[in-house]
């Protein structure tokens, strides 16, 4: 790896309702915390140029979200609920704990934006204000359901049907499941093939840390329970959320690509003011879906813009 990877931060373990979170921590050791939620099939790596670009102002949090990285990969439990998405906001909150943090800014991409939204819901005064990045709400999008987005994101239900077929289905050839995961969504541009696949917007050395985290048979497990969370417990718990009248109570900031899902099938600010309290502002960006990548300068700068 190059010598300036993650130079100045530490990773750390902590213990997290008896799991185990992989935690990078950085930047300005006296500046507001920003904690940074990756998605799938990532790593807290893909926040690497971003971090770069806000170390100066911002301390940073970036957490391994449970069943990911080289945090905690353990067996679903039968309703899945140890991969709720109020699983994984109470692993945040933990972590945050462990830091001494009480409220901080939160920033989540994919299903790490799912987490996000969790924990602005059950933990109100801990979040300063919340960015979501290139969703729309889990509940508005399952509803939504016809042919074009199950045609877009078939792996919503490939990764939800019982153990242990979609694992070995993905475990005969975990690697080329995950690069086309990563060049698809308006990412990158169509291949003839698998093997034509190519993800510039990567740096080689989280492709690395993707290749290394992912292809394990506990990983690729893990990543369906979080996915059968989501269309399980996880709309349980949105259902419950919504008929009590809760919603998000910070100002939000929504970022989505405009060559991705998101923009082509749904109003994603319309979607989120429906769910917030406060004030929610947000734009589409010349990107597909993985933004924070992509397009890194443009992702921290509408960071920073909200969030001083």
């Amino acid at each position: 790896m190059d010598t300036d990877w993650f130079d100045g931060f530490e990773q750390l373990t902590v213990l997290t309702a008896g799991e185990q979170t992989t935690v990078r921590v950085g930047g300005r050791i006296d500046g507001p915390p920003l904690v940074l939620l990756h998605g799938f099939p990532q790593t807290h790596v893909m926040w690497h140029r971003v971090a770069r670009l806000l170390a100066a102002d911002y301390r940073l949090v970036l957490p391994d979200l449970r069943g990911y990285g080289d945090s905690s990969h353990a067996k679903g439990l039968p309703d899945h609920s140890n991969y709720s998405k109020r699983a994984m906001a109470q692993d945040v909150i933990e972590v945050a704990n462990a830091l001494g943090i009480d409220a901080f800014f939160l920033c989540g991409h994919d299903r790490g934006g799912r987490v996000a939204h969790r924990l602005a819901l059950d933990h109100p005064t801990r979040v300063r204000k919340l960015c979501l990045i290139d969703i729309a709400p889990t509940l508005d999008m399952y509803e939504r359901t016809d042919m074009a987005f199950a045609r877009a994101y078939y792996h919503w239900f490939h990764l939800i049907q019982p153990a242990p077929l979609p694992e070995l289905m993905i475990g005969g050839n975990a690697r080329a499941y995950l690069y086309t995961k990563l060049g698809g969504w308006g990412t990158a541009p169509a291949a003839d093939s698998v093997a034509a696949v190519r993800l510039p917007h990567i740096e080689p050395q989280a492709l690395a840390e993707y290749e290394r985290c992912f292809c394990r048979a506990e990983s690729i497990h893990s990543a369906c329970e979080d996915y059968r969370a989501s269309a399980g417990i996880d709309l349980e718990h949105d259902r419950a959320s919504r008929s009590q009248g809760e919603s998000i109570a910070c100002d939000t900031l929504v970022l989505w690509g405009e060559r991705g899902v998101v923009h082509r099938l749904f109003d994603p600010l319309a979607l989120w003011r429906a769910r917030c309290s406060a004030l929610v502002t947000g734009h589409a960006l010349p990107a597909g879906h993985f933004i924070p990548e992509e397009l890194p300068e443009a992702t921290a700068d509408a960071l920073r813009a909200f969030m001083q």
